[in-house]
């Protein structure tokens, strides 16, 4: 692959940014970053890459696209590469949920043009270039969305990237993506979310210090709580129908333990509880956690 463009330099494309750069996958990295403030911080860093002003120079002079930017932006970009794409170009994308975005593509993108999704499984409650790390996507989990029309060796093209950079491949469909992704990522980022607010109107409520005595569990959902709000405003819409789904499951299961808790049935409760443990073993036995504390997630 001879030239990438990056369009938003944040966390994950500034740790893209690091990666094909340390890795030599392209022989020039263009970064397209409207942001005032991440242009500054990749100048200060001295990140590489060539920073272009404008979205022409990038998209005319690449081979692989990659948007890193808020899936709310993905309309106004496709207009404006639209002027400029020639078909021998490739678009890809770290968007973390897929059926709205297909839908925002098929309409909007340019005829004959070949963009592949995928998503990275990576991230973290910190954002912008300046928390970019180069073996972000190590030993994680890259899904490739396959549909209808997209050509193999595209798939085998962008498949190979990804290795590449570090991540473990797999192809499946928007529609299980988002599906699974509803309940392992989108669900426990909405709960965290609500666990926080919750905290927050008990505190105002009761006029208790109690943020102050937040180690153990509210410390933690504080973390995930903390991620990109613009970034997870759109995940949750873009997949409100899954997301909707598994709320509904969770308020079902919640309400059963309310009623194992109040009638105090010991049997139904902690059969629930060694269920549930089962699941923290089988993450580290598939490698997707360390067994040890790392409240900092380093």
């Amino acid at each position: 692959m001879k030239n990438i463009l990056i369009i938003g330099c944040g966390l994950l494309g500034s740790s893209l940014l690091r990666r094909i750069n340390k890795k030599k996958i392209a022989k020039k990295i263009f970064i397209y970053e409207k942001s005032k403030s991440n242009l500054a911080k990749i100048k200060r860093l001295k990140l590489p890459g060539t920073i272009v002003k404008s979205l022409k120079e990038g998209v005319s002079n690449s081979d692989l696209i990659i948007f890193c930017t808020p899936m709310s932006e993905y309309k106004n970009i496709i207009l404006k590469i639209n002027k400029f794409i020639s078909p021998k170009t490739l678009i890809t994308d770290i968007g973390s949920s897929k059926i709205e975005t297909s839908k925002i593509i098929n309409k909007f993108l340019k005829k004959g043009i070949h963009w592949i999704q995928s998503h990275p499984i990576a991230g973290s409650e910190v954002s912008g270039p300046e928390h970019g790390k180069e073996n972000m996507f190590t030993d994680r989990w890259c899904i490739i969305i396959k549909e209808k029309n997209i050509k193999k060796n595209n798939i085998n093209i962008l498949t190979k990237f990804w290795k590449k950079i570090g991540a473990k491949v797999v192809v499946m469909s928007a529609e299980k993506h988002d599906k699974i992704f509803s309940i392992t990522s989108h669900l426990p980022h909405l709960i965290a979310y609500n666990l926080v607010k919750s905290a927050q109107d008990f505190e105002k409520k009761q006029n208790y210090e109690l943020i102050k005595y937040s180690a153990g569990g509210l410390r933690d959902f504080s973390r995930i709580a903390a991620s990109n709000e613009i970034m997870w405003r759109d995940i949750f819409f873009n997949n409100k129908n899954n997301i909707s789904k598994a709320i509904d499951l969770f308020i079902k299961n919640l309400n059963q333990f309310k009623k194992d808790i109040n009638s105090k049935n010991n049997k139904s409760i902690v059969k629930k509880l060694i269920q549930t443990k089962k699941v923290r073993s089988k993450i580290i036995k598939l490698k997707q956690d360390i067994d040890k504390p790392d409240f900092g997630r380093n």
